[in-house]
C-alpha cells in the first residue's frame, strides 16, 4: 500500500477559486482545509469536500501553513493554495511515484508551477519555470521564508517532477497591481524591520535589470503582449519595494501591515512578487 497523502489548503474569501482546486485533490487520503474567517462562501464549499475544515485568524503565510501541516494526519504534506489547481498529469505524475515505491527515501518533491494570467499560460520569463517545494514528509519538511513569502525546506532528498501545479493567480491586471501594492508594502517593512538599509542603487538598477532578465534572459518576449505587461509590472515591483522602504527608512511612512485574514491568502501569488 502507497504511503497516505494529506492535501493542505490555506484559504480566505475563495468562493470562486477554492472548488477547482479541492476537486483537484480529491485523489487526496485527507483534504484539510484552514479557512481566515471567510466572509463569503470559502468554508461552506470547502465542507463538501472534507469534515477537515478548521477556521485559524490570520497568522501570516508562514504560521498558516505550519498550523495546517500540524492538523494533517497523513505522513505525506501537499500544500496547495486555494487559486492553485492539481493538473491531471501531475496528479498522474504523484501517483505513480507512491504506487510504484519510489518515494521510498525520497523526504520531498518539487515542480513547476504554471501561471494563468491574461488570457494565456505564462510558459517563459520570470513566471516559469516557478520550481515549488510542495510534496514532502510530514516529519523533515517545514516552512520557513519571510513574509510574504513561504519557502518549505526538506532534511533529505528532493525528486523533481515534470507535470505542471496550476495557478490562476490573477483575476486580471487590476488585481495584479493591487496584489503588487500590498505585497511591496509588507516585504518593504520586514526589510525593515531586519535592519535594511536603503541604497541608492538597488532602486536604480535593480528594477531594469529585472525587466530585462525576464524579458530578454528569460524570453519573456515569447508570451507575447502579456509576457511584455508580465516583465514591466515585475520591474515596477521592485522599484516599488525599495521606494517603499526608502520611505520608511525617513520615519514618515505609515508602516502596512498585513490586515487579518487576508483575502486570498497564498505563499506567493506569482514570482512576480519575489525580492529582487
Amino acid at each position: 500500500m502507497r504511503e497516505k497523502i494529506s492535501a493542505c489548503i490555506i484559504a480566505g474569501n475563495e468562493e470562486k477559486n477554492i472548488r477547482r482546486c479541492l476537486e483537484s485533490v480529491r485523489w487526496a487520503d485527507e483534504i484539510v482545509v484552514v479557512d481566515s474567517f471567510s466572509r463569503d462562501r470559502t468554508a461552506e464549499i470547502a465542507r463538501e469536500y472534507t469534515s477537515h475544515v478548521y477556521q485559524h485568524e490570520w497568522t501570516g503565510y508562514i504560521g498558516q501553513k505550519n498550523l495546517i501541516k500540524d492538523l494533517a494526519t497523513g505522513p505525506w504534506i501537499f500544500f496547495i493554495d486555494a487559486d492553485e489547481q492539481v493538473s491531471d498529469e501531475l496528479r498522474d505524475e504523484i501517483l505513480e511515484e507512491f504506487e510504484a515505491g519510489r518515494s521510498t527515501g525520497v523526504s520531498g518533491y518539487e515542480f513547476p508551477r504554471m501561471v494563468r494570467h491574461l488570457g494565456r499560460w505564462i510558459t517563459h520569463g520570470d513566471w516559469y519555470p516557478d520550481v515549488k517545494m510542495r510534496l514532502f514528509r510530514k516529519t523533515e519538511g517545514k516552512c520557513g521564508g519571510k513574509e510574504p513569502h513561504d519557502r518549505t525546506t526538506v532534511d533529505g532528498p528532493v525528486r523533481r517532477l515534470k507535470a505542471n501545479l496550476h495557478h490562476f493567480s490573477y483575476d486580471n491586471l487590476q488585481d495584479q497591481l493591487s496584489t503588487m501594492n500590498r505585497f511591496s508594502g509588507i516585504t518593504a517593512r520586514v526589510w525593515m524591520e531586519d535592519n535594511g538599509r536603503f541604497r541608492l542603487h538597488d532602486l536604480i538598477i535593480r528594477p531594469p535589470w529585472r525587466f530585462f532578465r525576464g524579458y530578454f534572459l528569460k524570453r519573456g518576449f515569447l508570451d507575447g503582449l502579456p509576457g511584455l505587461i508580465i516583465a514591466v509590472t515585475n520591474a515596477f515591483g521592485v522599484f516599488a519595494k525599495y521606494a517603499k522602504l526608502w520611505e520608511m527608512s525617513l520615519g514618515t511612512a505609515t508602516v502596512q501591515r498585513s490586515p487579518a485574514p487576508v483575502t486570498r491568502p497564498q505563499a506567493d501569488r506569482s514570482d512576480a512578487q519575489a525580492p529582487s
